[in-house]
């Protein structure tokens, strides 16, 4: 499989997130939790590409929601990560897709179409940005770093606990950031960005393509815990340079 064909195929989401019209319609799922036509349109387009150029393989997308694949190899796709960003028109959403194969990622791919930037990998060939290799930070403690984070909005009851932990790691790092796209959080952390990121309970669509870039660049990624993640089910994401991620669970 050629990696440079199914980036070339992802890159034609573009012209679906130019669409503000469609980026208007707009379907709530749940609180803060909103599918625009783009999201819609964008899973359609490239399940039916990739399905037909790739029919064994099977397709789990956000759209379609978690559930239970009977294969041992599939795409796993979020076709905007970032969709309250993109309602805004804030500029900071990208499509992710990954590639699970006997319970790995094989191959991610994270787009961000309005900065035309193509964050790459597959298993054992290292990371990429737009075609120049990627290496994590090389901060040695979080006072080195800055770090980003997720507030889970979609699961409030989480908020005071969580920010409780955001609270600590901004008393100890350099800074913070908060970007609302879990993807490019991790793909930031790559490239050597930020040092790190957390948040809790995300989606298999928000980190599958992502981790392989860490993991790849030279990173760190589990839960909470130390643990490795579970590509079936949700999961709490700390992810680093590596360097810092004892530091950065002991807080979490």
């Amino acid at each position: 499989m050629d990696i440079q064909e199914i980036i070339a195929l992802v890159k034609k989401a573009r012209a679906f997130v130019e669409n503000r019209e469609k980026a208007g319609h707009i379907k709530t799922k749940g609180r803060a939790d909103y599918v625009t036509q783009v999201d819609t349109d964008i899973q359609e387009f490239l399940s039916r590409e990739l399905r037909s150029r790739f029919p064994d393989i099977q397709f789990l997308g956000e759209e379609e929601g978690l559930h239970e694949m009977s294969g041992d190899v599939y795409w796993i796709l979020d076709p905007i990560d970032g969709t309250t960003n993109l309602i805004h028109d804030f500029q900071h959403s990208v499509v992710s897709l990954g590639l699970c194969e006997k319970g790995k990622i094989t191959m991610g791919i994270v787009y961000d179409p309005f900065r035309e930037d193509v964050y790459y990998a597959q298993r054992g060939q290292g990371s990429f940005l737009n075609g120049s290799p990627i290496h994590v930070s090389d901060a040695e403690t979080l006072s080195e770093t800055i770090i980003s984070v997720g507030t889970s909005p979609y699961d409030r009851e989480l908020t005071a606990k969580n920010f409780q932990r955001i609270q600590r790691v901004f008393d100890l790092s350099q800074d913070i950031r908060r970007m609302g796209a879990a993807a490019l959080d991790l793909a930031y952390v790559a490239c050597g960005r930020t040092g790190g990121f957390f948040e809790p309970r995300l989606s298999p669509w928000d980190f599958a393509a992502g981790m392989l870039l860490v993991e790849e660049a030279g990173g760190q990624v589990t839960d909470f815990a130390g643990e490795p993640l579970n590509l079936s089910k949700k999961g709490s994401i700390a992810a680093s340079n590596g360097k810092i991620h004892e530091e950065l669970l002991g807080i979490l």
